[in-house]
């Protein structure tokens, strides 16, 4: 059902996007979008408000509405104003097309009645942001607003999810106009080809080593209860990566984290749920098993390889499925009692390595002791390469949708804006990140956009002093290295403090549970700065998600 309403550019599209339910606006002030921050600074008090966080760079404000719409699975907005604005958040919108995160960018853009005459900040935005957006378009008139951003929210939403982007010249958001509020589409759920989805069934329960790989669109299209449900059923081991850690909690019988070469080494059938066959999986070469690809859309469908089965479509109905299948099934209970045996020593030595008391501080200790202060319920965020490499190794969620890092794009200066998103969607839970001394040249400014906006989060450095993921495989290939050294025992947590948050720098290994736990006790952006070994470096792994 519509209604019309009437309003300047900004009241029209918070109307339109209020209706799918965005409750925030990152941004970065520039005059280009004036009339949003009118209609949400006016429409505060009212029953729907929309909260404007703001930020010290526009890639904060895009990867935190990346953020957003990850952990609620729901739109995230970011406003950016024109030219650079725009520019400097398409590392953002970049990663959120590589992650299915349905996130909204609406831009300022020059007039289009004077365009080509050289106003501020003139550029056309959509051929730049086009190739990584699901839909890009420029608004050419106040009335056409709220349909074009149920347009562009729509397509945002529907299977395969990604980021969409609009710009509305400076007239045409500044205008007041009549229009109509169209109604949130229903978007219905792909349907499976049922044989493709029988043939996958069939191919689980008849092998003998069977292993299952879930990844972020599990917990994305909001199939994690059916993802147990099937593995119950067909009693297969589940390895995860991505958001889809934490849909089994590591205490279930069939998760697995540790023996996960083991596993895809000696795989007849691996089925890969929610997310690509990519460099984190091998380009899905797991040598002679036979590959079950399930995706979430057709056009998921990995090219570069021939999967057995590679049933497309809404992974609800796909699990649901293959925990009905009612064929044969084959006896995988000592093929699990292998890998079980195969986690459990992978488990005992990696309780050495994080309890390990050696001076500088290895990696691995640093996450020891954070498993100590973690809550069940902590959301965690990577972002980083070296340090947060051994992230994925020794640390284990125990929730689904606590887990976050750039995916398979990459993107270094994730952490601060992550941070922002997590914080305002999840108010009362610990917020933890774990950041490289490299990527935190890219966001730690926006530590100030936290202190001034009361987001507390807790900020760990692995402080190595250089870019370990190059540094070492530089002098392995040339003998020597370039470009791979940082400040040695840099003081980051003395920015932060004078951002107006707090920190420490810790250089033994017994005073990393008490900086810890005063981090999170404090209140207030707070960055414990490990001095860590610059010669202990983790290898370039596909446990990274």
């Amino acid at each position: 059902m519509t209604q019309r309403i009437e309003g300047h550019g900004g009241e029209l599209a918070l109307a339109a996007l209020r209706a799918f339910g965005v409750r925030e606006m990152f941004t970065l002030s520039g005059g280009h979008v004036f009339p949003l921050y009118d209609a949400a600074h006016r429409g505060a008090d009212g029953p729907d408000p929309v909260r404007v966080v703001d930020v010290r760079h526009e890639q904060s404000a895009v990867f935190a509405a990346e953020a957003v719409a990850k952990l609620q699975r729901r739109p995230g907005l970011a406003v950016l104003t024109a030219g650079p604005g725009v520019t400097n958040g398409i590392s953002g919108l970049t990663s959120a097309y590589f992650n299915g995160a349905p996130v909204l960018v609406l831009g300022g853009r020059a007039p289009a009645f004077r365009w080509g005459s050289g106003s501020l900040q003139e550029i056309d935005h959509v051929p730049l942001v086009a190739p990584v957006t699901k839909h890009a378009a420029t608004v050419g008139a106040t009335d056409e607003i709220p349909a074009a951003v149920t347009t562009a929210l729509t397509a945002a939403l529907s299977p395969h999810r990604g980021p969409a982007f609009l710009d509305l010249p400076l007239e045409v958001v500044f205008s007041v106009a009549e229009a109509e509020l169209p109604g949130v589409p229903a978007i219905a759920p792909l349907e499976p080809d049922p044989e493709e989805v029988a043939k996958a069934a069939a191919l689980v329960a008849g092998a003998q080593r069977p292993v299952i790989v879930a990844g972020s669109d599990v917990y994305a299209g909001d199939a994690v209860a059916e993802l147990r449900a099937a593995a119950e059923a067909l009693q297969v081991p589940v390895f995860t990566n991505g958001m889809g850690r934490g849909a089994l909690p590591p205490e279930h019988p069939l998760a697995f984290a540790k023996a996960r070469r083991t596993a895809l080494r000696g795989a007849d059938v691996v089925v890969v749920i929610g997310t690509p066959l990519d460099f984190r999986l091998s380009f899905g070469d797991f040598d002679d098993a036979r590959v079950v690809h399930i995706v979430d859309a057709p056009g998921q469908r990995a090219t570069h390889v021939a999967p057995a089965a590679a049933p497309a479509g809404d992974l609800r109905l796909i699990l649901a499925a293959l925990a009905e299948q009612t064929g044969d099934r084959a006896d995988h209970a000592g093929w699990i009692a292998d890998l079980r045996a195969a986690e459990d020593a992978a488990q005992a030595r990696q309780a050495e390595e994080m309890a390990a008391d050696t001076d500088p501080i290895r990696p691995a200790r640093v996450y020891g002791e954070l498993r100590r202060v973690l809550a069940r319920d902590a959301i965690t965020i990577g972002d980083g390469g070296d340090f947060v490499s051994y992230a994925g190794r020794y640390l284990e969620p125990a929730l689904p949708g606590t887990w976050l890092d750039p995916g398979p794009y990459g993107c270094l200066g994730t952490g601060m804006g992550y941070a922002m998103g997590a914080r305002v969607s999840h108010p009362d839970r610990q917020i933890c990140v774990l950041m490289g001394d490299g990527a935190a040249g890219f966001s730690l400014m926006d530590v100030e956009s936290l202190v001034r906006q009361k987001l507390p989060v807790v900020i760990v450095v692995g402080n190595n002093g250089i870019w370990g993921l190059e540094k070492h495989p530089m002098r392995a290939m040339y003998g020597y290295d370039v470009a791979a050294d940082l400040q040695p025992g840099l003081r980051y947590d003395d920015v932060v403090t004078a951002l107006g948050g707090a920190g420490e720098t810790v250089a033994k290994p017994a005073d990393l549970g008490p900086a810890l736990e005063r981090a999170f006790d404090s209140g207030v952006p707070y960055l414990v700065n490990v001095l860590t070994d610059p010669a202990d470096a983790y290898p370039r792994s596909s446990n990274l998600a």
